[in-house]
């Protein structure tokens, strides 16, 4: 008996492993032909793994009571494939089940032509020509950025990654070799998925197909962008160096250069945007705008659901974040308090501006928090814990059962995530694509005051939202499919 058991389960894991391969090129083909970007319960299926596939249908557990059975998925998703959709985006798992609990479920291609009917046009009608980037700084975030856009390098995204400014010191040729070994090969999220090679003569590294001019420079000034074959570029600065509008205007004085997109904290009357809450606010004419920070956009999509739920009186948010590059590798001097003390052995307490900058997203929480900060020894994913008071009253189950719904079934899905599990620690959240995740299981509530926690990779978390943020600045925004 037993061995019929164990049988039946690897043949119906080896099932789920076949559709799963038939799965990958029809999600492939539409992503590159259609600009169709697909997900089953939230999960990105696009460059997935068999397994991971396989995983993403039995999330259908935690979010609609029963796993999706990959078969009527698999359906499904050929009939998709068939149609001729526009760029958007679609959660197929919802999709399928959605059709799967209806009165009359016969007639799948019928649900579609009827369920995605406001998603169909010629795809092939926008303007074909990709937006033009460059990255100023190849940094943590500038080359996690170079991933994500040569991941999505196709006919959906319109990103083209086209050049890399970095300063000029040295052997500039094995300065090239250098960074594409940084490109290819990263501690912390791994090596680079594809193949890399390096044009020493053009300057250049080819990565995946895409032609990356690397620019040798010490300021803005210094660089004509059109003598690299660069027009109408979005200019992403991740050096933090400028953080004004005068200091950033140098940018989009630049030949070949129409904006400027900064990934810190601006300063002045530059619109701060955290990409799914006030990114309404970007107007076409918008030249410098600014991403907020890792922290401030893990805070403010929760922040806002609880405001917008129950009312936040007061609160204080502390930041547990792991150390950076501006911190010392041992004791030395530094200009910034503690931040001299060797950072892979202390837990070093320090300011974040985090908290104020909440407000310049939600005015309505000017003045109500509180922040601080605490750098530990860890190279990456961070937490914020939120002590908030509130208006109202709130069970642990309620606010839980809010959040898990928020992650699942709304507009800000991309932006707040959520985990049940008590297992988790900060390394299982190394690569996650949200702004956020939600700790359900460590979630406090009595009365009016409750404790959130909420983890982020600090890295590519927010190099998630910077880039949903560069396809609204250039007009690249996906629609997606209305609720039923």
């Amino acid at each position: 008996m037993a061995r019929e058991v164990s049988k039946q389960h690897l043949e119906d894991w080896n099932r789920k492993q076949s559709l799963a391969e038939k799965m990958i090129p029809l999600i492939g083909s539409l992503y590159r032909g259609q600009s169709v970007v697909l997900r089953v319960f939230g999960h990105k299926i696009m460059n997935a793994s068999t397994t991971a596939i396989v995983k993403a249908h039995r999330n259908g557990r935690l979010i609609v009571g029963e796993e999706l059975e990959m078969q009527k998925s698999y359906d499904m998703l050929q009939i998709i494939a068939g149609m001729n959709l526009r760029q958007c985006r679609l959660d197929l798992g919802k999709l399928c089940h959605e059709f799967l609990n209806q009165n009359d479920h016969s007639d799948m291609q019928a649900f579609l032509d009827s369920r995605l009917a406001q998603l169909l046009g010629d795809s092939s009608d926008p303007d074909k020509e990709s937006h033009d980037v460059v990255l100023y700084g190849f940094g943590r975030i500038g080359r996690i950025l170079a991933r994500l856009l040569i991941d999505r390098t196709g006919t959906g995204a319109k990103l083209r990654l086209r050049g890399v400014v970095v300063r000029a010191k040295g052997d500039i040729e094995k300065d090239l070799l250098k960074r594409a070994e940084l490109l290819r090969r990263d501690s912390i999220h791994g090596e680079f998925d594809g193949a890399i090679q390096v044009d020493e003569k053009r300057r250049a590294i080819v990565a995946n197909g895409n032609y990356i001019q690397f620019i040798y420079a010490n300021s803005p000034s210094e660089i004509d962008y059109t003598e690299y074959g660069i027009k109408d570029a979005l200019v992403v600065d991740n050096t933090g160096i400028w953080k004004d509008e005068a200091g950033l205007g140098q940018h989009t004085s630049c030949n070949g250069v129409s904006k400027a997109l900064l990934t810190a904290p601006a300063k002045g009357d530059i619109k701060n945007i955290v990409y799914g809450i006030n990114d309404d606010l970007i107007e076409a004419s918008d030249t410098i705008l600014c991403a907020a920070s890792c922290t401030t956009n893990a805070i403010v999509p929760p922040l806002k659901v609880i405001n917008d739920s129950f009312g936040i009186l007061s609160g204080h948010v502390e930041t547990i974040h792991s150390y950076t590059n501006d911190q010392n590798l041992i004791d030395n001097f530094h200009a910034a308090d503690r931040r001299g003390r060797s950072a892979p052995l202390n837990m070093v307490i320090t300011s974040t501006g985090a908290a104020k900058a909440v407000a310049k997203v939600l005015p309505d929480l000017a003045g109500k928090l509180t922040g601080n900060a605490i750098r530990v020894p860890t190279p990456n994913v961070s937490m914020a814990v939120m002590n908030l008071n509130l208006a109202k009253e709130v069970t642990r189950e309620e606010l839980n059962q809010l959040f898990q719904d928020i992650s699942y079934h709304s507009d800000l899905q991309e932006q707040i995530g959520f985990t049940y599990s008590t297992e988790v620690v900060s390394s299982d959240l190394v690569g996650s694509t949200h702004a956020g995740v939600v700790d359900g299981g460590a979630t406090i509530a009595e009365g009016t005051r409750v404790v959130l926690y909420v983890w982020y990779d600090n890295e590519a978390g927010y190099s998630n939202q910077v880039v949903r943020m560069m396809q609204k600045v250039v007009g690249l925004d996906m629609d997606s499919l209305s609720a039923s």
